[in-house]
């Protein structure tokens, strides 16, 4: 069984940068497809981007291109993602998700001045 575990969230102000972890345990990550996706108060959760693991591609949604950057980590396990350029549209709680059928408990990114 996978586990996920995000962490890093926090509150900035606008123009600034988070790193948001993803940490795998339970088993070595392998070829899975590792998603962010984030959720905005009243608002339905969001794909926000992809890493092929470890590091054999990504994708991401229009809004963040540019911006948000992910990469694999082999030894740590762990998934990144760097953030740049938050604006408060950025705002919600950020989830990583594994193949689909992992969810981690969440943590919250709040951007505001």
């Amino acid at each position: 069984q996978l586990q996920l575990v995000e962490s890093g969230g926090g509150s900035v102000h606008p123009g600034g940068s988070l790193r948001l972890s993803c940490a795998a345990s339970g088993r070595v990550l392998s070829t899975e497809v590792i998603k962010w996706f984030r959720q905005a108060p009243g608002k339905e959760r969001e794909y926000v981007g992809l890493l092929r693991w470890p590091n054999s591609g990504t994708h991401f949604r229009n809004s963040v291109k540019g911006r948000f950057i992910i990469t694999g980590d082999i030894p740590k396990n762990t998934v990144f993602l760097q953030m740049n350029s938050l604006t408060p549209e950025d705002t919600a709680v950020y989830y990583c998700n594994a193949d689909d059928q992992f969810w981690g408990q969440g943590t919250q990114v709040t951007v505001s001045s």
